[in-house]
């Protein structure tokens, strides 16, 4: 299976985590950062890894340190919490459901003459198989999820819209959630986008910054 971005970040996290803990030395990790960058398949990630502390899979981050929150733990750590929201409502007004909260395992939204936000990018999810029912009449509603994220989109559009729109290169994990966006919209609209968070876009950035200074490295030693 081709990797994604994400996946070839989460192993460089991992790959990090070893540096800094003194399991791998300066040079190996080098090299192996280097080969996460260039590697286009799974099978070239998991080797990297597999040597590390609970690898769980290509997707995975090592073991201990400062504990993750977010887009920034590993989906097995953000999958069976207890839920603290399992729907939303407004009616001449708005919603929202954003940052570190849990999704229920079945999410209902309704949302007349108003709005809601529902952001799943720092959510944490009562179960593997999630449903949101998203109800909108004469109103709107936005649902964002990270490009790693399993999503099924099947909701009706009457007089109005109910669709998906991939922003950012959207590649599920293989260990992440499943979430079924369903419901309808009458004379208004609900969207669903594929983003990454802030968090996630600076790490990207962090990892670039550190793959150019690499490549001069080795372009220097030639």
């Amino acid at each position: 299976m081709r990797a994604s971005d994400a996946e070839r970040e989460r192993i460089a996290e991992i790959l990090r985590e070893a540096v800094a803990e003194g399991r791998l030395e300066m040079t190996e990790f080098e090299q192996r950062l280097d080969s996460a960058y260039r590697a286009r398949t799974h099978g070239e990630l998991e080797p990297l890894v597999r040597d590390l502390p609970d690898p769980g899979g290509v997707v995975a981050p090592v073991a201990g340190g400062r504990p993750r929150t977010g887009s920034l733990a590993r989906w097995s750590d953000r999958i069976g919490k207890p839920a603290t929201s399992s729907g939303a409502f407004a009616f001449w007004g708005g919603f929202r459901r954003r940052g570190n909260w849990t999704v229920g395992r079945v999410f209902t939204a309704f949302a007349m003459w108003g709005g809601g936000e529902i952001d799943l990018r720092e959510a944490n999810f009562e179960d593997r198989e999630v449903v949101i029912r998203c109800f909108a009449i004469m109103g709107g509603m936005q649902v964002t999820v990270p490009p790693d994220l399993h999503v099924e989109v099947r909701g009706i559009g009457i007089m109005g819209g109910f669709g998906e729109n991939a922003k950012d290169e959207a590649v599920p994990a293989p260990d992440a959630p499943r979430v079924r966006v369903t419901g309808f919209a009458l004379m208004g609209g609900v969207g669903v986008e594929h983003k990454r968070s802030k968090a996630e876009k600076q790490r990207l950035r962090e990892a670039q910054r550190e793959r150019g200074r690499l490549e001069k490295g080795d372009g220097g030693g030639r």
